[in-house]
């Protein structure tokens, strides 16, 4: 069943709910007019509470269009985020659609501060990495009258379109796969911080896992996400020094799986024979590294072209008014040397 498109709020709503005119809302919000603390104050709080931002581009616009959308991403130096990018590009160069892209960190408040940025310049759409954000970025988003699209996970209370995957079931699958080959002490390396939620999903999917399988989970978290190839290897010194008796170990990333992979040759540690090494997001070098590594393919640059086709769909006025989708896009497990 179709929804009407939700209309972005106006200067006038917030000038009403403020109880002031629409001209003391325009300097307000701007750094540089003249106003009162408190003035100020109650203007912010109206438009936080209606999801508003200032136009800040409308004085010299023509038209609506402003020919891009805006896109967060958590890491610059992820190749999967970079084929992302590069497939939700390409989805959009036919019809003269630039990105606008954001680096987030993996912190919810700077995603906030770029999210209210990003919708200051009008984006005809917004496109935005995880389905974890906080109450203001929320607001934003829902009020900004604009296709929105939540990519790379499935948040539980959708704001628009969803083009994602289970990261918990990613490691469940791998958990299983594993014990189906005979691994029964399997441990897990990701981030010290709960910031990377994608991370953390797929860490719950292996406890869950492991429970399910009658296996105590053994856990090292080390390092700030996202987790470098050196925190991958420091990782596994440190699980290798609680658990000696590790048969596998399941990583985050790729890049941290080649980090422990580099551990292992230091220590003389045979892989698969001696302990086996399993990845996340099939990076080139899991198929270049020695032993090669198996890993989750989680097909980013499709991720990238679906999320172009659902914003298309919206602007385009194919579907202007469709209801929101959630696209499940499939994973699968790439077994290579190291396990």
């Amino acid at each position: 069943m179709s929804q009407e498109r939700k209309k972005a709020p106006t200067m006038a709503d917030v000038a009403r709910l403020a109880g002031v005119s629409s001209m003391t809302v325009s300097r307000a919000l701007r750094a540089d007019a003249p106003a009162s603390a408190e003035t100020r104050r109650k203007i912010q709080e109206a438009a936080d509470e209606l999801g508003y931002v200032l136009n800040s581009t409308a004085a010299g616009l023509s038209s609506r269009k402003t020919g891009f959308i805006a896109v967060t991403i958590p890491s610059i130096n992820n190749s999967n985020f970079a084929d992302t990018v590069r497939g939700l590009t390409e989805g959009l160069k036919d019809v003269n659609l630039q990105v606008l892209l954001g680096y987030t960190d993996y912190d919810m408040n700077a995603e906030e501060k770029l999210i209210e940025s990003m919708l200051r310049r009008r984006p005809e759409a917004l496109v935005v990495t995880g389905g974890s954000h906080t109450g203001r970025a929320r607001r934003l988003m829902a009020n900004a009258g604009i296709p929105v699209v939540e990519m790379w996970d499935l948040p539980e209370k959708p704001i628009g379109h969803v083009v994602g995957f289970s990261n918990r079931e990613t490691s469940q699958a791998m958990c299983r796969r594993l014990y189906e080959k005979g691994y029964r002490r399997i441990g897990y390396i990701g981030g010290a911080s709960s910031r990377d939620t994608r991370g953390a999903d797929r860490r719950r999917g292996y406890e869950e896992a492991m429970r399910e399988l009658g296996c105590d989970p053994r856990v090292t978290a080390f390092g700030d996400p996202p987790i470098t190839m050196r925190q991958g290897g420091g990782a596994l010194a440190q699980m290798l020094e609680r658990w000696p008796d590790i048969d596998a170990v399941i990583c985050v990333s790729d890049l941290s799986a080649f980090g422990a992979l580099c551990e292992c040759q230091r220590r003389g540690l045979s892989v698969p024979q001696d302990i086996a090494i399993a990845g996340f997001g099939n990076y080139d070098l899991a198929d270049c590294a020695v032993p090669s590594l198996t890993t989750v393919e989680v097909h980013a640059e499709r991720i990238g072209r679906r999320t172009a086709e659902l914003v298309l769909e919206r602007l385009t006025g194919e579907n202007p008014d469709s209801a929101p989708v959630t696209s499940l896009m499939d994973f699968q497990i790439i077994e290579r040397e190291s396990a």
